[in-house]
């Protein structure tokens, strides 16, 4: 890692599920871009290793495992980003939970609510403790993992919808809430990543490839470093005036 200039010279970012996937991409190329991040996830010997690969390559992370879902775990996050670095001025909540291939009326509640928790919850419960971190320091960005579910219904997907549709009204809330006290907030609308967990649904389901591919207008399953690029300028100065905004990261998905 090099020189002055990063676009992420000075910031301090949280950044959950990033065990592997997305979360992972984002901190690796956070870190290379400058910024000291905090990595939050459940599975800790996995965020050992990245924080052990990151620090290797000359930056700074630290690891604070835990459940997004749980609100204390939100708050341990942040408080050892503010312990260790000093502030808290970027954040990208990314951690997801998802499934598919169930219509409305067969989804359980336990897998609604897990699914509402994950995804909903879990970024409330983020925001509820980060923003307080930012107001006290000199303000941040934050990015929220939507998705595709978020702009337009996918099958046999109902409580992955509906959740990711609240992501984006979230998003906008606190954009409105905190736009005059230096808080940017901001959703990203993700398509077909080729993360571990599509990687479970494509196993289970083959023909899904075609399907997920067919989405996009580019006629591809992104990599997760090109969705963790976007969220590395969403939480950059050079997007300063962006603000309460849902960007596509979808091959064109949306666009259809």
């Amino acid at each position: 890692m090099s020189g002055a200039g990063r676009l992420l010279d000075g910031k301090v970012a949280m950044i959950t599920g990033a065990s592997s996937g997305i979360g992972a991409a984002a901190a690796r190329l956070f870190a290379e871009e400058g910024a000291a991040v905090v990595v939050v996830a459940r599975r800790e010997d996995r965020l050992d290793d990245l924080v052990a690969e990151i620090r290797a390559g000359g930056g700074r992370a630290v690891a604070a495992a835990g459940d997004v879902r749980d609100p204390a775990a939100a708050e341990r996050a942040v408080a050892v980003a503010v312990d260790t670095f000093g502030t808290l001025n970027a954040a990208f909540n990314n951690a997801g939970y998802a499934t598919a291939g169930t219509p409305l009326h067969e989804i359980d509640d336990a897998t609604y609510e897990r699914t509402v928790d994950v995804n909903l919850r879990g970024v409330w419960n983020c925001l509820r403790h980060q923003i307080p971190a930012m107001l006290a320091g000199s303000g941040g960005s934050v990015v929220n993992t939507s998705s595709v579910a978020g702009m337009k219904a996918t099958g046999a997907s109902a409580a992955y919808v509906a959740a990711k549709h609240a992501v984006i009204g979230l998003t906008r809330a606190a954009a409105l809430d905190y736009g005059q006290r230096g808080i940017r907030c901001n959703a990203l609308v993700v398509g077909s990543t080729r993360t571990e967990m599509m990687e479970g649904v494509l196993q289970a389901r083959p023909e899904l490839e075609e399907v997920f591919m067919a989405d996009s207008v580019q006629r591809r399953i992104s990599a997760p470093a090109e969705v963790a690029q976007a969220a590395a300028w969403l939480c950059s100065d050079l997007s300063s005036f962006v603000t309460g905004t849902a960007m596509a990261v979808d091959g064109g998905s949306t666009a259809v």
